[in-house]
């Protein structure tokens, strides 16, 4: 029965199959030609396995007994099993040897690839060192172009500043002998009644007026080149403007027989904040560039209202004419610089070819718009609009009577008050006042001025501009306004600059008078505004015969116009210049070292009036202006204070050496 038993056969086929299976996959990773041998061996005797065991089942199925052959069969077959351990065993070894070699490659390449990683790591430190160096230096250099920069731009503003103070000295002493010869002229050419000298005169009237406006425009540009420039904001009477503007031109208008007219549209507001200064600047010269092209025909200047938005209105402005016009062709190029229409423009109707650039540039600058319409000999349109901030307190001013004739011939009967905080100045006005007989009272303040025109009256008001408590801005607003008195005002002001005399009107003024207070003129504008007629009674100055002798600093010449030999006034005021100077420079100093801005600006406009005496106007005044109307900058005005106050010690010195001689 054992041996008829062949239930070991049982499940055989699945074995050897995946044996072959096994053997088969061996092969593909098998790579020496003596384990491929030994595979493919064991694969038959595998196959010889599956065909005994057919044989043995099949002989088995037809006898039902295991014969003797096949007995004899199974016995040999089993040899097979030594041969199959030992193909076994060699592939074993081969494998094992192969996993060794492997595992040895293995190893090598970690080592490897420890190593490289190392290396890189190496290399993303050094890599990483160098970008830190590269950009540590980048920094530094960057650092010290920052530095050229700062010291560039320093050197810049400095040479900004001295190209200002250049231009301002400059436009100084050109300006102050055309005003004479302007005064002068004028003088003459009323007193004169010969017809061919008038005509004489009358040229070197325009040729002053034009000089001057040259030497304006120069200015304007300078300033805004060097970003000087400033947009103040401030109430103005817009009303008041173009009637003020409309004046300076009616004379012109009236000679060429133009027609004039102007439009404002009712929802304006009476008083808006805005600069008024740059805008009379701005109609002056558009109106004037009309007035000079327009030579037959009308001019109509119209404002509109552009709408409103968040207590804002934008104002547009149109100012049309029938004059000559201007090319299509031409149009995108009239407001460059030194541009005019037409190359003979300047040689027929004069000019600099300045005028619309500086226009443009002070509507930009007050974020307006601007732009030209014009067609040939049928003429031209501009048209500009500008953004005001709609003020709080909306006074209606009334309209002031220019003509003024009360026919008075005694100066004794003239009663003039003088709104003025300085203690030199009002020095000096009594001194001028009473050298000429006139009778007067002196308000320290506006609101003090304001009291005294409720109680009294007067012919003429001289009022400073800049006072503490109510500004004579403010105080002009007032009385024409809320004491509704048309006494004339003469607005007395150290700001020299351009369109201030428009700025002074806008404000209900009548004339302006700049700092240090010219005597003459002064003279003139009392007589021109009084009625009174010049008499021999009346001292005025001459140039003094005596030089300023070997004073390096201080200029007496002005003193001495002013004080026609009277030495104790001499005297009085120079004691005065020698208490003021240094207080003053002690509270510049004070107020720059607490960053009170304000404080500088009142200290430093203060000094204008106060060094004028002695004549150090033409050096620090554009020093002192640059401390009033520039924004606070310490490192700027540290150096400035500085040289005020090295030159003033000097002028002391010599100050107090004049003084010993009276």
């Amino acid at each position: 029965m054992a041996l008829n038993n062949i239930t070991y056969l049982d499940g055989i086929d699945d074995q050897l199959t995946e044996a072959k299976i096994f053997l088969d996959s061996f092969k593909q990773i098998s790579t020496g030609d003596s384990t491929i041998h030994n595979i493919n061996r064991l694969i038959a005797m595998a196959d010889e396995k599956l065909a005994l065991k057919t044989l043995i089942l099949n002989t088995y199925n037809r006898t039902g007994n295991l014969l003797s052959d096949s007995l004899k069969t199974i016995f040999e077959r089993r040899m097979l099993s030594s041969e199959v351990n030992d193909l076994s065993r060699n592939v074993f070894n081969s494998r094992q040897q192969l996993l060794n070699e492997l595992t040895a490659s293995v190893s090598t390449s970690g080592r490897k690839a420890r190593l490289w990683g190392n290396i890189m790591i190496l290399l993303v430190l050094v890599s990483g060192a160098l970008l830190f160096w590269y950009i540590i230096n980048r920094i530094v250099r960057q650092n010290q172009l920052i530095v050229k920069l700062d010291a560039s731009e320093k050197k810049l503003r400095e040479l900004s500043m001295i190209k200002e103070n250049f231009m301002a000295n400059m436009s100084h002493e050109i300006r102050t002998p055309m005003n004479a010869i302007l005064g002068f002229s004028n003088l003459i050419k009323t007193k004169n009644k010969d017809t061919q000298l008038n005509e004489y005169i009358e040229s070197i009237q325009k040729s002053g007026a034009n000089l001057i406006t040259i030497i304006n425009d120069i200015l304007d540009l300078s300033k805004i080149e060097a970003g000087m420039l400033r947009i103040e904001s401030i109430p103005f009477n817009l009303r008041f403007v173009v009637d003020t503007i409309q004046s300076l031109f009616q004379e012109k208008i009236h000679e060429k027989g133009l027609l004039y007219s102007v439009v404002i549209d009712e929802t304006i507001p009476e008083i808006l904040s805005g600069d008024a200064t740059r805008l009379s600047q701005i109609l002056v010269n558009m109106l004037g560039n009309a007035v000079k092209f327009t030579p037959s025909g009308s001019i109509k200047l119209t404002l509109t209202n552009k709408g409103h938005k968040d207590h804002f209105i934008t104002i547009g402005f149109t100012i049309s004419d029938t004059g000559i016009g201007i090319a299509k062709d031409k149009l995108p190029g009239i407001f460059d610089r030194f541009s005019q229409a037409e190359e003979s423009t300047t040689r027929k109707y004069g000019g600099t070819g300045l005028g619309l650039s500086i226009v443009k540039e002070l509507v930009l600058m007050q974020k307006g718009e601007i732009y030209a319409d014009s067609e040939q000999g049928k003429g031209t349109t501009f048209n500009f609009s500008i953004p005001y901030k709609i003020a709080e307190n909306q006074l209606i001013v009334p309209h002031i009577n220019e003509q003024y004739h009360p026919g008075i011939q005694s100066p004794e009967a003239i009663h003039i008050l003088v709104a003025e905080d300085n203690e030199m100045n009002q020095n000096l006005m009594r001194h001028l006042l009473s050298g000429w007989n006139f009778s007067f009272e002196i308000a320290g303040n506006g609101i003090e001025a304001l009291d005294r025109l409720k109680k009294t009256e007067f012919n003429l008001i001289l009022m400073d501009i800049q006072m503490p408590g109510k500004d004579g801005y403010n105080t002009a607003i007032e009385a024409r306004s809320v004491l509704k008195i048309d006494t004339p005002i003469i607005a007395m002001t150290a700001q020299a600059f351009p369109g201030e005399r428009e700025k002074c009107l806008s404000y209900g003024m009548n004339e302006y008078l700049s700092k240090p207070i010219n005597e003459k003129e002064l003279l003139l504008l009392i007589m021109q505004f009084t009625g009174i007629k010049a008499r021999q009674t009346f001292r005025v100055s001459k140039t003094p015969a005596k030089s300023n002798g070997d004073y390096q600093y201080v200029r007496l010449e002005y003193l001495w116009d002013i004080s026609l030999g009277n030495t104790e006034y001499e005297k009085e005021v120079t004691e005065q210049f020698l208490d003021a100077i240094p207080t003053d420079i002690e509270s510049m100093e004070s107020a720059l070292a607490s960053r009170d801005h304000s404080r500088l600006r009142s200290v430093a406009h203060t000094m204008k009036t106060n060094i004028s005496v002695m004549g150090l106007t033409e050096y620090l005044a554009p020093y002192l202006d640059i401390l009033e109307n520039e924004d606070f900058d310490e490192t700027r005005f540290g150096p400035i204070i500085t040289k005020i106050k090295d030159y003033c010690a000097e002028a002391i010195k010599e100050a107090r050496r004049f003084y010993s001689t009276l």
